[in-house]
């Protein structure tokens, strides 16, 4: 650990924008950890005074017209960091109005100086939010252990979320879970959140998201050690550039094996994204007969009966609108497949078939890819969807090394998890992907990069950030379907 010059910057858009490097996201013990590194050599209150200015800057930068300033802060050093912000504002001639409890009783020493600090420079203490105010600065709660919230913090926290005014969180929204990105019952919702010293992977998974807007960083200064990782934060996938001299069987072959009756669709929007997504050539297995064996949309897909697909060189894709009909050849496909990529039916199928799970979880490593939404991961680890989401990470971690396998969870904020690797959440996508077919097109997505020899760890994290990256550009007016997805994934 070591210091450095820093400055606060944008790590994500409201809207879901992102084009940014792979980065590390910390635990809340590695926070503490790296907090009390800083506190012993750092001369004394020089973090808290850091956060302060960082605080109060992206405070003008975001609402730079705010004449009246509501900072609500708690007990412990995140208050302490909303008193530093004060101060500044006040000094920068806006009018600031801290609510606070009447005591400084049992805060840390820091908060408590800096407490004394804000009184002495004129900032006015109150107990009760003011009627009107042109922006709010969370200081509450921080990552501090999940609690109930009573009064006065829980009338000040439904104040914050009732009024048009803009809301800038410190270091994370009150409420809301460093860790795992879930949410208590009262909790802000901010428009913009300013993360310090390290970034948390609860920003940016199950309701993180949605409670932060805007998410900025500042690292006070301090350097992160290089071990002190929790997660990722999934980064830009690096520019393929593919050879002159090569052909359709450099890419690979991918089978996909679905499509029971009223469901061929998914198939074939998964046969599309592969199509799209790189492969060499596109197999389609259609558990639907009655189906004609040619997409007139896709000429190039070949259609084949499950039974004839060259199972031991292909990468296969199997479940997208599989039905029940996917349990029937899914015994031959765990046993046969050199490369796997299970979803949605197959998944299900497993779920509730013991001998199918043995054959899954002896499959050889490096060859097998699951790729479930909450539900389809509930049905695997037979627990309430709500759990998988109390702990997305450590759902999608248990469910990868219980199987010996890559494990994409989807969702706000998807997980990609392997057996010895450090989980990635993903930041791209937005809510264009809540439609039919588009877990179907990623699917098909991972298999066409599988099927062109990439790691399946390095294989998923890509094609689940290129698919979300689609939906972060569209810019037309009319609604993104599943196979505009599949059809514009490649471009990106």
């Amino acid at each position: 650990m070591k210091e450095k010059h820093t400055n606060s910057e944008r790590i994500l858009g409201g809207d879901g924008e992102a084009n940014i490097a792979t980065m590390r996201l910390s635990s809340n013990s590695q926070t503490r950890q790296l907090e009390a590194w800083a506190v012993t050599h750092l001369p004394a209150h020089t973090l808290m005074r850091r956060a302060g200015l960082a605080i109060a800057r992206l405070a003008m930068a975001v609402a730079p017209h705010a004449r009246v300033i509501w900072v609500a802060c708690g007990p412990g050093n995140n208050g302490g960091d909303g008193y530093e912000a004060a101060q500044h504002l006040k000094q920068w001639g806006k009018t600031v109005i801290v609510t606070a409890c009447d005591q400084a009783h049992g805060m840390p020493a820091d908060a408590a100086a800096s407490r004394q600090c804000a009184i002495d420079s004129g900032v006015l203490i109150a107990t009760e939010a003011p009627e009107q105010y042109d922006l709010c600065i969370d200081a509450l709660f921080g990552i501090g252990p999940m609690r109930e919230v009573g009064a006065p913090y829980s009338t000040w926290i439904n104040n914050i979320n009732s009024k048009a005014a803009p809301v800038l969180a410190v270091d994370i929204p009150s409420g809301l879970d460093a860790e795992t990105g879930t949410t208590h019952t009262t909790s802000v919702c901010a428009g913009y959140t300013l993360s310090l010293l390290t970034l948390k992977p609860g920003l940016f998974t199950a309701n993180g998201r949605d409670a932060c807007g805007e998410i900025w960083f500042d690292s006070l200064g301090v350097d992160q050690d290089s071990e002190m990782v929790f997660a990722e934060l999934n980064g830009t996938p690096p520019r393929v550039v593919r050879a002159h001299s090569t052909h359709k069987g450099s890419f690979g072959d991918v089978g996909i094996v679905g499509g029971a009756p009223g469901m061929a669709g998914a198939a074939l929007l998964a046969a599309m994204a592969a199509l799209h997504g790189g492969a060499g050539r596109v197999y389609l297995a259609l558990l639907d007969t009655s189906i004609a064996q040619l997409d007139t949309g896709q000429p190039e897909v070949m259609f084949r009966n499950p039974n004839e697909l060259a199972y031991e060189s292909m990468t296969i894709v199997a479940g997208c609108g599989g039905g029940n009909s996917i349990a029937e050849p899914l015994q031959g496909i765990l046993q046969r497949a050199a490369r796997l990529v299970l979803d949605a039916d197959a998944l299900n199928a497993i779920s509730l078939d013991a001998s199918l799970q043995k054959l899954l979880a002896a499959r050889p490593p490096m060859t097998t890819i699951l790729t479930p939404h909450p539900l389809e991961a509930a049905r695997l680890m037979n627990m309430p969807s709500a759990q998988v989401q109390e702990n997305r990470l450590n759902s999608a971690q248990t469910i990868a090394d219980r199987f010996a396998c890559t494990v994409v969870l989807k969702g706000s904020g998807t997980v990609i998890a392997a057996p010895g690797r450090v989980p990635r959440v993903n930041p791209t996508g937005n809510a264009r992907l809540a439609s039919a077919g588009t877990g179907d097109v990623l699917a098909g997505l991972i298999g066409a990069q599988f099927a062109s020899g990439a790691n399946p760890f390095a294989c998923a994290c890509d094609s689940v950030y290129r698919h979300g990256e689609v939906a972060n550009n569209w810019l037309h007016s009319f609604p993104m379907t599943a196979q505009d997805l599949a059809k514009t994934v490649c471009r990106i």
